[in-house]
C-alpha cells in the first residue's frame, strides 16, 4: 500500500538530518533556510520483531519487511500561505501525504541559526499550523464562493449539505482549531475526502532534543507534550543527530550504542511504529520456505481486499483464506502443529483481516 508521511517544520529544526537517518540517504542537510528544495521522499522499513521469530522458525531463503514512505518537506516560514519563504508550492506538497509529522526544535544552540531568533517550540508549532489553517481557510472559502447561492436559490440538498459543513469547519479554522479536531459523519467524511484538507491529516510532533537530554527530556519537551494533548497527538521525543549517527551503525553495534544511551529503542524505531499506528496500518504474513514476508493493510480490511494487495488476481478469484495467528503459529512451532492443535482458520470474504494474521489464499481466475 502507498501511503506517506510527510516531515515539516521550520527552517534548522533537524529535519534534514533526521531524514538522512531515516532514508540513510545524504540530501542536503545546511545551515541555513530551504536547504531542501525539492521534497525527497524515502522508504523505509517497519521494525517488526515477528519478522524475526517466523524467519527463525521457517528458515526461509528471504525475508521481506513491510515499508511505507516518509517525504521531506522544505522548511516553512511565517507568511508561506501568501507566498513567504519558497511559499505555496511546500504547502501543495504536505497535501499529497497522509500524515504529517512535525519535527520541533526542543534544543538551546547558539551554533545552529533559529529563523525566529529563539527556542520557542509551542510559538513554532502554531506558525506551521497557522500556515496550514490558512491555506485551508482559502480552500474552503473558494468553494462556498462557487457553490453558496446555487446551493440556496436551487434548495439542492446536497449542495446545502457541503456547504454547512464548510462553514462549520470554516468556524473551527477562525477560532484556530484545525480540521482533525472536529467529529464527522459518515457522509461528510466522504465530501472532505475531495479537499484533502491539511489541517485534517493526522499529526505526530516529534520533540528534537539534544543528545544529554535524550533520556529524561527537557521542559521544551513538557510544553510540546501538554499540547499535543489538545488534540489527541502523540509525541515521539527524539534527538536527530544521534538518530544519524546510530543510522551508520551494524545492529549489533546499534544495540550497544543504545544501551550506552540507557534507551531501549531508537527514536527512529518509535517514530516509525508510532506513523504506522497513526495511519491505521497494520500487518499480515505470508511465510513458506521460499519467502518470510510481511504486508501492509488498513484496519478493517476484508480478506479479498488484503489478498488483492499481494496480487489483484487473488482478490477478483478470491475463494477463502487459511489463517493461523501469531501467537498459535509461534507457540504450537509453526504451521503444522497449528493445524492439527486445529487452530488454522478457514476464512471466507466477509473476514477482517487482523494484525499479526499468517495467511495462505486460496484463489480460481
Amino acid at each position: 500500500m502507498s501511503l506517506t508521511a510527510g516531515i515539516v517544520g521550520l527552517p534548522n529544526v533537524g529535519k534534514s538530518t533526521l531524514f538522512n537517518a531515516i532514508t540513510k540517504k545524504n540530501i542536503l542537510a545546511a545551515n541555513y533556510p530551504f536547504a531542501t528544495i525539492d521534497p525527497n521522499v524515502g522508504v523505509v522499513t517497519v521494525p517488526d520483531k515477528r519478522l524475526e521469530v517466523l524467519e527463525n522458525m521457517v528458515l526461509p531463503e528471504k525475508v521481506v519487511p513491510t515499508c511505507f514512505e516518509f517525504t521531506d518537506i522544505a522548511g516553512l516560514v511565517k507568511g508561506a500561505s501568501k507566498g513567504e519563504g519558497l511559499g505555496n508550492k511546500f504547502l501543495s506538497h504536505i497535501r499529497e501525504v497522509d500524515a504529517i509529522c512535525e519535527v520541533v526544535r526542543c534544543f538551546d544552540d547558539a551554533n545552529i541559526t533559529h529563523v525566529e531568533g529563539s527556542t520557542d517550540p509551542i510559538r513554532d508549532i502554531e506558525i506551521i499550523n497557522l500556515e496550514l489553517i490558512f491555506s485551508d481557510m482559502e480552500v474552503i472559502e473558494n468553494r462556498i464562493g462557487k457553490i453558496e447561492k446555487k446551493a440556496i436559490s436551487t434548495k439542492d440538498k446536497e449542495a446545502l449539505f457541503e456547504v454547512n459543513l464548510l462553514k462549520r469547519i470554516k468556524s473551527a479554522l477562525e477560532e484556530n482549531i484545525p480540521a482533525r479536531r472536529l467529529e464527522y459523519s459518515e457522509d461528510e467524511e466522504k465530501i472532505l475526502k475531495a479537499f484533502n484538507l491539511l489541517t485534517k491529516k493526522p499529526i505526530i510532533y516529534m520533540a528534537n532534543v539534544s543528545e544529554n537530554d535524550i533520556v529524561n527530556g527537557n521542559n521544551y519537551v513538557k510544553l510540546v507534550e501538554d499540547y499535543a494533548t489538545k488534540e489527541n497527538a502523540k509525541v515521539v521525543m527524539l534527538c536527530a543527530k544521534t538518530e544519524s549517527e546510530l543510522s551508520e551503525l551494524e545492529e549489533e553495534d546499534k544495540k550497544m550504542f543504545l544501551e550506552d544511551l540507557g534507551i531501549k529503542e531508537s527514536g527512529l524505531d518509535k517514530l516509525i511504529k508510532a506513523t504506522y499506528s497513526l495511519l491505521g496500518l497494520a500487518t499480515y504474513f505470508t511465510a513458506g520456505p521460499k519467502e518470510v514476508k510481511a504486508w501492509t493493510f488498513k484496519k478493517g480490511m476484508k480478506a479479498p481486499e488484503c489478498a488483492g494487495i499481494i496480487h489483484s488476481d487473488f482478490e477478483k478469484g478470491f475463494i477463502k483464506a487459511e489463517v493461523i495467528s501469531f501467537n498459535d503459529y509461534k507457540e504450537l512451532g509453526g504451521e503444522k502443529g497449528a493445524r492439527e492443535a486445529g487452530k488454522m482458520r478457514l476464512e471466507g470474504k466477509e473476514y477482517i483481516m487482523q494484525d499479526g494474521d499468517i495467511c495462505l489464499f486460496r484463489f480460481n481466475v
